[in-house]
């Protein structure tokens, strides 16, 4: 038998609390000695993925192995893990040596044992001499480290950490970041990180997996995740980006804000929609405007401490950061470049909404949980499942969820330089996308319309 390389292996992990998917089919390897971190917004799966694999919650279906052994359904004190939480749950009856020796009691080690390895993980967090302390009187990074002493000193193969620096004030959470850093060096255990954080998954991570929605989006290294996006998602949530809608023209050709850039990627087609990702640092303001790409007059200009971020209106109605260590003046007419190898072009996720129904009648079809009107459908009998296609940008949304068809709620919002993408979910829990250039904020309530004519209606294949 060969022995596997990954500490950590899910094959087709789902989880699901009533009717709510929470995990949709994840499958991940861990190597063993990896710092992988879970990122993604709130909701997405990262606490509740973290939960099976430490045996808190039980998967609806798949399979969890961990150190080749299946633990799917093993009881958590009987997996080789261990996991520090965002609250860090001490005991606060206890001081800081009795907190950190508990589960070495419970496992019935010697006196004399526990005393050596108490100490020497409290050695290995920095806080020699801090054993007699009581806990309630530590500040809140030094309670963190006797959360993660507690956590070694069981020697686990694995160590979960569910969003632990989250409680710190921000310079104290980048302290402890290099910490966590270090300590995961001189530990060579694995970690799996799970956070909200961008800049912290790109500074600790030997491996970040993104998050949305229950499904796993992307998983690759630092560099890789922000250089090479695999969907606009992913390049919105990781750092900042100026995303655009696109066409590919042919191999290393593509078009965007009305213009034709030389690019390097390939193998996308010809003439097809793709987005392109353009990071602020890669777009470079020249003086001499007769040679730039493309122009436009600086609308803002906030310094950032290492750089200035600037936003900059083109002429036809496009919005770009910039972000550059020279500051230009608001109202200043500016031209911009951009290298090929700093177009990253991406395939499209969906270019409309392609939705399921069932005809009423002639003329009305049941979707999203309503009933909406249709221009006359040929062929297509009442009672009848029909596909709906219905373009971005003939969804209408309203500020009051009951004047609409039916209401829903704005889930994500991606702007798209001359544009916002939202994605809107229903009632009824189904996604549909709108483009608008009015501005929304997360989880406003929203009513949806949708005209007659912009509903294409066919049969179901």
């Amino acid at each position: 038998m060969v022995k596997s390389n990954y500490i950590i292996e899910l094959t087709n992990v789902s989880k699901s609390f009533g009717d709510k998917v929470v995990l949709d089919d994840v499958s991940l390897s861990v190597k063993q000695g990896e710092f992988l971190t879970i990122l993604g917004p709130s909701g997405c799966g990262k606490t509740t993925l973290l939960r099976l694999l430490a045996g808190f919650n039980t998967a609806s279906e798949g399979e969890i192995r961990i150190g080749g052994e299946v633990v799917t359904d093993t009881p958590p004190h009987k997996r080789p893990v261990n996991t520090v939480f965002q609250r860090y749950a001490l005991f606060p009856n206890y001081n800081v040596f009795d907190n950190i020796a508990f589960g070495l009691k419970l496992k019935g080690v010697e006196r004399k044992q526990i005393e050596t390895r108490v100490k020497r993980a409290l050695k290995m967090v920095g806080m020699t001499d801090y054993e007699h302390r009581d806990v309630d009187s530590l500040s809140g990074g030094q309670q963190q480290r006797v959360a993660i002493a507690r956590a070694i000193v069981n020697r686990p193969q694995v160590l979960l950490l569910d969003e632990p620096l989250a409680a710190l004030d921000l310079k104290m959470r980048k302290d402890m970041q290099m910490e966590l850093k270090e300590m995961h060096r001189s530990l060579g255990i694995t970690f799996v990180y799970v956070t909200h954080d961008q800049e912290e998954a790109l500074t600790l991570s030997d491996t970040i997996v993104v998050m949305s929605e229950g499904r796993i989006q992307q998983i690759g290294t630092p560099m890789d995740i922000y250089n090479e996006p695999c969907n606009s998602f992913v390049a919105d949530f990781i750092g900042e980006s100026n995303i655009l809608n696109a066409v590919m023209v042919r191999d290393r050709l593509v078009r965007f804000m009305g213009k034709e850039f030389e690019c390097v990627d390939t193998g996308f087609g010809e003439d097809v929609p793709v987005d392109v990702v353009i990071r602020p640092e890669d777009v470079y303001i020249i003086a001499q405007r007769s040679s730039a790409m493309f122009t436009g007059t600086v609308r803002s200009c906030t310094f950032k401490g290492v750089h200035y971020e600037m936003f900059v209106d083109t002429p036809d109605g496009y919005e770009i950061m910039i972000q550059d260590y020279n500051r230009f003046e608001v109202g200043t007419e500016v031209g911009m470049i951009v290298k090929p190898s700093d177009i990253h072009v991406m395939r499209k996720e969906r270019v409309c909404n392609t939705l399921e129904g069932v005809m009423k009648d002639a003329t009305h079809v049941e979707m999203l949980g309503g009933v909406f009107e249709c221009t006359p459908a040929e062929g297509v009998e009442a009672g009848e499942k029909v596909r709906v296609e219905v373009d971005f940008g003939d969804v209408e949304l309203t500020d009051d969820s009951s004047d609409g068809t039916v209401g829903g709620t704005i889930r994500f919002i991606l702007y798209k330089g001359d544009r916002f993408h939202l994605t809107v979910r229903t009632e009824e829990g189904i996604n549909i996308y709108a483009d608008t250039h009015d501005v929304w904020e997360d989880l406003d309530e929203v009513g949806i319309k949708i005209r007659p004519q912009s509903l294409r209606i066919s049969r179901m294949q």
